[in-house]
């Protein structure tokens, strides 16, 4: 009689270590093999094709790549049985008569021999695949409909762009500070031009979607919630490229300032509440001021309809226009360290003027920090961080015209100064 404390030794290879684990990634390849081949079975029938492969097929060949990885020779013997299971599937292929041959079928049994033998390594990743892979297999019609019939080769074209810059350019990029000052990540602006497009891409589909009235609004709204200079400039964008786009575009730059406001409050509220409180009222003053200023341009909007009658949304994204973008943040980087080098850290009000040049979050962390630290009092608090809130509200100005033109700019700077003037006026009042 065996004795039940003793595992077999083809069983020692597994990184699961007992017969119940082999049992589970066993069961495991069985539902694989199930799962993708009852979903190319069903395929098949209903396209009236030949079937190279169906359900008991897929089943067994999950259960191959399973076993083999069962004895000490498994990757060898996992080799062979993918060698097997392809020469199957070429001799199937050439017999098989379709006039349309597709090898879709083909890919998935070998990958579903894989995913029965990753099933005995890691049961959760096997599965997830597997399910990931039918997900796919069943939706076919749905993504070649999205590719042929929906996407534009504009927009094939700039989601490609946006791709390679994400899993190419991204990663290269070195992830250091270099240059004057040592200011520049190179990694931090890859990082600011793939945010621009975006947020550009963003407003792009909400505005395909729901429309120049409510898409643009909602896009900045989220857009600011990421970085709200990079909104206002990529609806600026938008506003140059689609004037009829304007009140919308503009609707959306200024909401993005109430998702910064937004910010705020929640850092201050994580980091120091009571800071928080003494904050508490400029921030609705500016938050109630920046959503009444762009509700009027929403309501101009709704009357006119003008931007209902533009059919050209034209493009996703300007790659162009983002890299200007991120060289103009770069230059305000480098003549920030440049200040601070130069100047040094002489008072808590100017490096907070001079970090709102770049973001106005950083200088509520540090302040926040401060006063956590007992080096900064509450009541000393609330100015830096509204200088800073202040001195962003010019970079935003600038980055306005610069993007938009003086015709965007000149809707976008008033909102800014009402927003920025409201705030001070809600510290007048506490």
């Amino acid at each position: 009689m065996r004795n039940p404390n003793v595992v077999p030794s083809a069983l020692l290879t597994l990184p699961l270590g007992t017969e119940q684990g082999v049992l589970l990634g066993l069961s495991v390849a069985v539902g694989i093999g199930l799962l993708i081949g009852a979903e190319r079975e069903r395929h098949n029938s209903h396209e009236h094709s030949p079937m190279v492969a169906g359900i008991r097929t897929f089943t067994a060949v999950a259960l191959l790549g399973a076993i083999s990885m069962l004895f000490p020779e498994q990757p060898i013997l996992l080799l062979v049985a993918l060698f097997l299971v392809g020469l199957l599937v070429i001799k199937a292929y050439v017999r098989v008569n379709n006039p349309n041959p597709g090898i879709t079928t083909e890919i998935s049994l070998l990958l579903t021999c894989l995913l029965g033998g990753l099933a005995m390594r890691d049961t959760a990743l096997a599965a997830g695949l597997s399910a990931g892979l039918t997900l796919l297999l069943a939706i076919r019609k749905h993504i070649h409909h999205f590719i042929r019939g929906v996407l534009t080769d504009t927009e094939l074209h700039d989601a490609v762009l946006f791709a390679a810059a994400i899993f190419i350019i991204l990663p290269l990029a070195p992830d250091r500070l270099m240059g004057p000052f040592k200011a520049i990540n190179p990694h931090e602006m890859v990082h600011l031009v793939i945010l621009i497009m975006a947020i550009s891409a963003l407003g792009y589909l909400a505005l395909r979607l729901l429309g120049a009235r409510l898409g643009l609004p909602l896009a900045g709204l989220a857009g600011g919630f990421v970085s709200s200079t990079a909104t206002i400039y990529a609806m600026g964008q938008r506003a140059r490229e689609q004037p009829a786009h304007m009140t919308g575009a503009v609707a959306g730059a200024v909401l993005s300032s109430i998702a910064t406001i937004i910010q705020l409050a929640l850092i201050l509220q994580l980091l120091q509440p009571q800071v928080l409180s003494a904050m508490l009222v400029p921030l609705l003053c500016g938050g109630m001021t920046a959503l009444l200023y762009s509700l009027l341009f929403i309501k101009k909007d709704l009357e006119h309809g003008a931007a209902a009658l533009s059919s050209d949304l034209g493009r996703p994204f300007d790659l162009k226009a983002a890299v200007i973008f991120a060289g103009m943040v770069s230059t305000v980087m480098v003549v920030s360290a440049g200040l601070n080098v130069y100047l040094g850290e002489g008072g808590t009000l100017l490096a907070a003027a001079v970090a709102g040049l770049v973001d106005a979050h950083a200088t509520a962390i540090s302040v926040a920090s401060l006063v956590s630290a007992d080096k900064l009092h509450v009541s000393q608090a609330t100015l830096p961080i509204l200088i800073a809130f202040s001195s962003n509200a010019v970079v935003k100005s600038v980055m306005a015209y610069k993007s938009g033109g003086w015709l965007y700019a000149r809707r976008i700077v008033p909102g800014l100064l009402l927003m920025t003037l409201a705030t001070w006026g809600g510290l007048l009042l506490v």
